[in-house]
């Protein structure tokens, strides 16, 4: 790897990372030594890339700077482009048509070399026809999760049985047949998941709720992870 590559890799690896990384974790990703790391964060460091490095603790790039937004690598334009393919395909309409666009953008703005890997691409998301349609304003959810506004929800469950829940929303799971609203339920003090296929009415309040939707897509995901960890117990032990 080009000197030069490997200084623009290692911004990227601490850019990926919310904590500090240590030299063993960047010298392992780019197949070099701690010592060619060591000199190549003090190269950086000298020329005012704000690196803040700690004994024992690792490497943090500090807030307030960025690489201009579109020096992207070939491997990195294909995973663009892929994964805007498969929104395209299975999500919403205005999602959909965001993805299309943002791959209307990447063609037109990276180099010449790199553009037939957007138009031509070697990968490629296969076509969704299992897809059931929402009967949720997708675009609305959204923005109530991104605002922390409640939702109330007419849903019917398997039995076509109906009930009326207000519920915190806080994500939208995409799947290959349906899409799934992530939430708090005031009714049952507990959190559940509803298809957005089976919604029949949804009134986006302007109420906020009290918690901030990171807070409790972490706890889900607490709550999520406990469970695989019992049921994986559970399998050793049948096991044994």
């Amino acid at each position: 790897m080009r000197r030069a590559d490997r200084l623009f890799q290692i911004i990227q690896i601490l850019r990926r990372h919310r904590g500090p990384v240590t030299a063993d974790v960047i010298a392992a990703e780019l197949e070099t030594s701690k010592r060619t790391v060591y000199r190549d964060i003090a190269d950086l460091s000298a020329q005012r890339v704000p690196i803040r490095g700690e004994a024992g603790i690792g490497y943090v790039l500090e807030n307030g700077f960025d690489l201009p937004p579109l020096m992207l690598t070939p491997d990195e334009v294909e995973a663009a482009v892929l994964g805007a393919q498969w929104v395209a395909s299975r999500g919403d309409p205005e999602l959909a048509r965001a993805a299309l666009d943002l791959i209307a953008k990447i063609g037109a703005t990276v180099p010449e070399r790199l553009r037939p890997m957007v138009l031509e691409p070697a990968t490629r998301a296969a076509p969704n026809h299992r897809a059931l349609p929402d009967r949720l304003d997708m675009a609305a959810a959204r923005r109530a999760i991104h605002e922390g506004r409640k939702i109330r929800l007419v849903y019917r469950d398997e039995q076509e049985r109906e009930t009326e829940r207000v519920v915190w929303p806080f994500a939208l799971g995409y799947h290959e047949a349906v899409r799934l609203l992530m939430t708090w339920c005031e009714l049952r003090r507990d959190f559940r998941s509803f298809r957005t296929d089976r919604v029949s009415v949804a009134e986006f309040l302007d109420e906020r709720y009290p918690d901030r939707p990171a807070a409790l897509r972490a706890r889900w995901r607490k709550i999520q992870m406990d469970e695989w960890r019992e049921r994986q117990a559970a399998r050793s032990e049948a096991a044994e």
